[in-house]
């Protein structure tokens, strides 16, 4: 192969319960291009791969053509590296097994990765990002729902058939809510996103004190309460004083496991900073094995949240054998 003929460009997808984003990224990890579009504009998963097929095509022509372009990386939720399904996705509009790295193959002529969101995301951390010079470390995902990724030795450990790392969907409270996969008590019914706000609604009921969530009990996400907070709100911060108690000791569950370097927290609900952290940290050393105790560093991804997702679908292109009808 002649320097000329390398593919320097990849393209990454992350796919979103509410947007899809994809862009053209270089061996560098630079963003060169990107566009995007709602997700839930195509409940018709076949007009879906369709219309981000077309997307696709068109940026890759308008920034450089078919010619710089190695491969495709997929970042999904229920995405399954091993199968290239998107698999029962609970919080997206397709069901069943969905084949979309066949189908974008079929559809751009590009060899297709794809993987769990939160895999993705783990690559991301691990070459750009806060797990960087780390070979053992969780990424856990705090968003719509809660996904995690393990890293042992530096590469993603992913399981027999591909469902590693699914401790949003562990039980943390016995025959607790119900969660979107069916079962109940799982992590995610409390430290998602509609279950922050469940909890929210919950406290409001049973603590007859005044809160600012009141006035706003039908606009309540866990961002608004999270302002709640900052303005000193009690039952505010008692909504995230409890989810990161369930929170800690899920993770210390975990890390007990695998005694890994560190748990990074990346994900719209880890924007709670201080109000989530600081209920997780005590939980966390209470509930993990003593010989831990201290050693397991809680981060926050240093990831700007735009690029994270799109670099790290980009390093599962950059994992796939090569693969084009246009070389």
């Amino acid at each position: 192969m002649t320097q000329d003929s390398i593919k320097t460009r990849v393209v990454g997808v992350d796919i979103s319960i509410d947007k899809t984003v994809f862009a053209i990224v270089d061996v560098r990890g630079n963003i060169i291009a990107r566009d995007g579009f709602p997700t839930k504009t195509y409940p018709n998963v076949n007009e879906y791969v369709t219309y981000l097929s077309n997307c696709i095509i068109e940026l890759v022509e308008s920034n450089g053509g078919y010619e710089s372009i190695r491969s495709v990386g997929v970042s999904s939720p229920s995405g399954n590296f091993l199968t290239g399904c998107i698999e029962n996705p609970p919080n997206l509009e397709w069901k069943g097994q969905i084949p979309m790295a066949a189908m974008l193959r079929d559809r751009l002529g590009l060899a297709v990765a794809l993987g769990n969101d939160v895999h993705a995301r783990a690559l991301g951390e691990y070459v750009y990002g806060s797990a960087h010079g780390l070979s053992d470390f969780l990424v856990v995902n705090l968003g719509h729902g809660v996904g995690s990724c393990i890293t042992l030795k530096g590469k993603p450990y992913l399981g027999i058939e591909g469902f590693a790392g699914e401790v949003g969907h562990s039980c943390v409270v016995d025959g607790g809510r119900l969660c979107g996969c069916g079962n109940r008590g799982c992590l995610e019914a409390y430290a998602g996103a509609k279950g922050i706000v469940q909890t929210a609604r919950e406290l409001l009921e049973e603590d007859k004190r005044p809160s600012l969530m009141r006035d706003k009990i039908d606009e309540l996400d866990p961002k608004l309460i999270f302002d709640f907070c900052e303005q000193g709100d009690e039952l505010s911060i008692e909504v995230y004083r409890r989810t990161g108690h369930l929170l800690g000791i899920s993770l210390a569950n975990y890390a007990t496991v695998l005694n890994p370097e560190a748990i990074i927290l990346c994900g719209g609900v880890a924007h709670a900073g201080k109000w989530l952290l600081e209920p997780t940290d005590q939980s966390f050393e209470e509930h993990v094995f003593h010989n831990m105790s201290g050693k397991v560093k809680i981060l926050l991804s240093n990831l700007n949240e735009n690029d994270r997702d799109l670099l790290g679908a980009s390093a599962l292109a950059w994992n796939v054998k090569e693969y084009s009808l246009f070389k």
